[in-house]
C-alpha cells in the first residue's frame, strides 16, 4: 500500500515537471491592444482620422435616423395607439410592438434604399464616384421620401423658423429644415389615424357602460366586460390585416 503511495506521488511529480517544462518553452501569447496619441506629419492620417471620427458619428445618431428619417414614426405610434385603443395593456408587449414596426418599415422603407444602394453605396465601393458625390447620392432618396409625405405647412413652418431666404421649390429646402418638418408631420398623421381606430371601441365601451347602468350593475367595471367584444369585434373584421395594409397604403 505504501509503495502505491509512493508511486502516485512519485506521477504527479513527474507531469507537474513536464507541465512546468511545456509552459516554459511555448509560453502563452496574450494579445496587446494599445490606442497612441501622437502628433503627424502627413495630411492623410489626419484626414483619415476624421472620417473615422465622422462614421462613429454617424453610427451614433443611426437610431435617430432610423426613426426621424423613415416610415417609423407613424408605424409605431399608431401601433401604440391601437394597443391603447383595445385597452389590453401590455398585450402585444413592447418588443412586439416595435418589432413589427422595424419590419414594416424595411418593407416600406425597401424602394428607398435600394435606389440608395444602387447609385450611392455601390459606386462608392467600387471606387466609381467620390465620398461626397456618394453622400449626395444618398440623400437625395430619402430627400424625396420625406418631401413626398411632409406637409407644405409644417415645411414653411421650419424655413420660417431658420430665418432663410424664402425657397423658389421644394428641392431648394435645406435637409436640416426638412427633417423636423417631417417628423411633426408624420406624427399629426400617426395621429390622426391613431383617432380612426379609437372610434369603433369607443362605441363599444359607452354601449357596455349604458347597458351596466341600465341594468343596475353598478360596481362591475365595464371595462371588464367591453375588453372581451372589443378583442372580439378586431377577430372578426382581421384587424391586423386592416391596419397594416392601411399603414403601408399610406406611403405610396
Amino acid at each position: 500500500m505504501r509503495n502505491k503511495k509512493i508511486h502516485i506521488i512519485l506521477v504527479v511529480v513527474l507531469l507537474l515537471i513536464i507541465f512546468t517544462t511545456a509552459v516554459d518553452a511555448a509560453p502563452l501569447a496574450i494579445p496587446k491592444i494599445g490606442l497612441d496619441i501622437g502628433s503627424s506629419e502627413n495630411p492623410q492620417d489626419v484626414a483619415l482620422s476624421l472620417q473615422i471620427i465622422a462614421l462613429l458619428t454617424i453610427l451614433s445618431l443611426a437610431p435617430a435616423i432610423l426613426i426621424l428619417m423613415t416610415s417609423f414614426t407613424r408605424i409605431v405610434v399608431v401601433l401604440s395607439f391601437l394597443r391603447n385603443a383595445l385597452a389590453t395593456q401590455q398585450m402585444p408587449p413592447n418588443q412586439v410592438i416595435i418589432g413589427l414596426a422595424l419590419f414594416l418599415t424595411f418593407f416600406t422603407m425597401a424602394p428607398v434604399w435600394s435606389d440608395v444602394n444602387e447609385n450611392a453605396l455601390q459606386p462608392y465601393l467600387q471606387g466609381e464616384i467620390a465620398q461626397e458625390e456618394a453622400l449626395s447620392k444618398a440623400v437625395q432618396p430619402m430627400r424625396e421620401f420625406m418631401i413626398k409625405q411632409t406637409r407644405e405647412k409644417d415645411l414653411a413652418l421650419f424655413v420660417n423658423l431658420s430665418k432663410m431666404p424664402q425657397p423658389n421649390t421644394v428641392e431648394d429646402v435645406p435637409t436640416y429644415a426638412l427633417i423636423p418638418a417631417f417628423a411633426i408631420s408624420e406624427l399629426k398623421t400617426a395621429f390622426q389615424m391613431g383617432f380612426i381606430i379609437y372610434i369603433p371601441f369607443i362605441v363599444i365601451d359607452m354601449v357596455i357602460a349604458s347597458t351596466l347602468m341600465s341594468m343596475g350593475m353598478m360596481m362591475l367595471p365595464p371595462m371588464m366586460i367591453s375588453l372581451p367584444f372589443k378583442i372580439l369585434l378586431f377577430i372578426l373584421v382581421d384587424g391586423w390585416h386592416l391596419v397594416v395594409e392601411t399603414l403601408v397604403m399610406s406611403f405610396r
